[in-house]
């Protein structure tokens, strides 16, 4: 029997909202035309982006990971490109296998095309994600916004990021569209950029065009990003003092707990909520988009 609806569900961390579409056995086609309906804010569901929930062993991408990871976070930008990885998505996701049975309170690991992330879920409060190590990429970057342009971080933490800190958030312009950069040899896929001020010790804030989605109310690999670059600009790098530390990082959706490790690891603390559920018509994802 044909099916004619879908399952699918919304939730977000600190505002970073997203459709959560469970497809265990990888039997839903989620071509870019889809995503863009699903994340749609009048037409469709709306979101910054799309959870495919699949078993690791069920998805080309993910089967070699399967032993080590159960579920493979499919994760699509709401322009329907493909990302490598989302740290406020990753918490959503761990939220829902523990709203849906799949998992307990507790630690998990999440395949992504980033690697295999590590999640321990509270019963009800935050959820922490181990989000691998920062890469610093060598060379200078510049990002640019109207007339202005400030000297960026780059920081990759399994996606790219250019980290500009700025005297006031409203620098940032309207985030409509991409921040140019330079070189456009630094990113040849594009960028997600995260513009930075300080709000007292270990403590910024921060606004964000994310790569494929726009400004968004928050990203968690751009926090830690954001955090990283902090760290290295205030001196307080682990791997040289030996001690853990910990940056606050407010966003417009709320608050982020970024922790970096004396071994690299980066921590990241913050709530993630499931607060809808309900079904969709196959036929109307399956139209041709905007007809």
């Amino acid at each position: 029997m044909t099916q004619t609806t879908l399952s699918f569900l919304k939730g977000h961390g600190t505002e970073n909202d997203f459709v959560i579409v469970p497809d265990p056995d990888n039997a839903i086609e989620l071509p870019a035309s889809a995503v863009v309906k699903l994340c749609d804010r009048r037409a469709g569901i709306g979101g910054d982006g799309v959870l495919h929930v699949v078993r690791s062993a069920a998805h080309p991408e993910a089967a070699h990971l399967a032993d080590e990871a159960e579920w493979f976070m499919d994760y699509r930008n709401s322009d329907g490109s493909i990302a490598e990885m989302c740290g406020n998505g990753v918490r959503v996701f761990a939220r829902y296998l523990q709203y849906a049975g799949h998992v307990e309170p507790g630690d998990l690991a999440v395949a992504t095309r980033g690697g295999v992330k590590r999640v321990h879920l509270d019963k009800g409060g935050d959820v922490t994600v181990s989000m691998g190590r920062a890469r610093l990429p060598e060379g200078e970057v510049t990002v640019s916004v109207g007339e202005r342009s400030w000297p960026a971080r780059n920081v990759n933490m399994g996606n790219p990021h250019a980290v500009a800190f700025v005297d006031s958030l409203d620098d940032a312009g309207t985030l409509y569209t991409a921040p140019p950069f330079s070189p456009a040899s630094a990113y040849p896929t594009g960028v997600n950029v995260e513009f930075v001020v300080d709000r007292g010790p270990r403590h910024v804030a921060m606004r964000v065009h994310e790569r494929g989605s726009g400004e968004t109310r928050s990203c968690g690999t751009g926090a830690c990003a954001v955090a990283v670059a902090a760290i290295r600009r205030d001196g307080a790098d682990p791997a040289t003092t030996g001690d853990a530390v910990a940056y606050t990082v407010d966003l417009p959706g709320g608050t982020l707990i970024i922790t970096e490790h004396p071994d690299g690891q980066i921590d990241m603390t913050g709530p993630a909520v499931i607060v809808a559920s309900g079904e969709f018509d196959e036929a109307w994802l399956t139209e041709t988009a905007f007809a």
